[in-house]
């Protein structure tokens, strides 16, 4: 497999840091966003909306982080990664909703205001991710992993990236103890691969 990434985007960090965990032999091919590569025709034939991640599967093309997701969770078989009990599934997807939208629009935007200059509002998306934040604290208080889940599924991994490097973007972490303690849960499990760091926001 081979997966188009850019090192400091969290939809392409969570994709990269799937397959590392699940053990898929990949290969990571970095698409130069700064040189505007991602809208060259090679890349919008691969994804037309010109974003990161893509994975090729052996010229099955996937789009999408959260699809990547999806996909290499049944590629694996049968897991906890994507249960199969219609329940479980609903929560998995619930939370993958979560990551789309809510978050998306909360921690991930505040990110981008401060590592790549983005135009939003700061104090709008800054009090939405704390709202976001402050249930997935709530969760926690009665789940291990997020989706209410015995093991780790791709909700947890679909989360991570943008919570952890939330100070980035001037969100702090210090008042939700339980998110923290489910960050280090994940970067424990074996074959955890970090998410590039940069000086912004409360980091700086």
């Amino acid at each position: 497999m081979k997966l188009y990434h850019y090192p400091l985007s969290g939809h392409a960090h969570r994709a990269a840091l799937f397959l590392s965990i699940t053990g898929v032999d990949h290969e990571l091919i970095e698409v130069d966003l700064s040189a505007g590569v991602h809208k060259q025709p090679d890349f919008l034939a691969l994804n037309a909306f010109g974003e990161v991640p893509v994975l090729d599967d052996n010229g099955t093309i996937i789009a999408d982080s959260l699809a990547i997701l999806v996909y290499i969770a049944r590629k694996v078989g049968p897991s906890h990664w994507l249960p199969t009990d219609p329940t479980e599934e609903a929560q998995v997807q619930r939370w993958l909703s979560v990551a789309a939208g809510k978050v998306a629009y909360g921690v991930c935007a505040a990110r981008l205001i401060t590592v790549f200059g983005a135009p939003f509002n700061a104090d709008e998306v800054i009090e939405r991710a704390h709202a976001t934040l402050a249930v997935m604290e709530r969760t926690l208080a009665d789940h291990h992993w997020i989706a209410g889940t015995h093991e780790p599924s791709i909700a947890d991994i679909a989360l991570y990236s943008y919570v952890e490097r939330a100070p980035e973007g001037n969100v702090d972490l210090s008042g939700y103890p339980r998110i923290q303690a489910w960050l280090r849960q994940i970067e424990g499990l074996p074959g955890f691969i970090p998410f590039q760091r940069t000086r912004a926001g409360l980091e700086a």
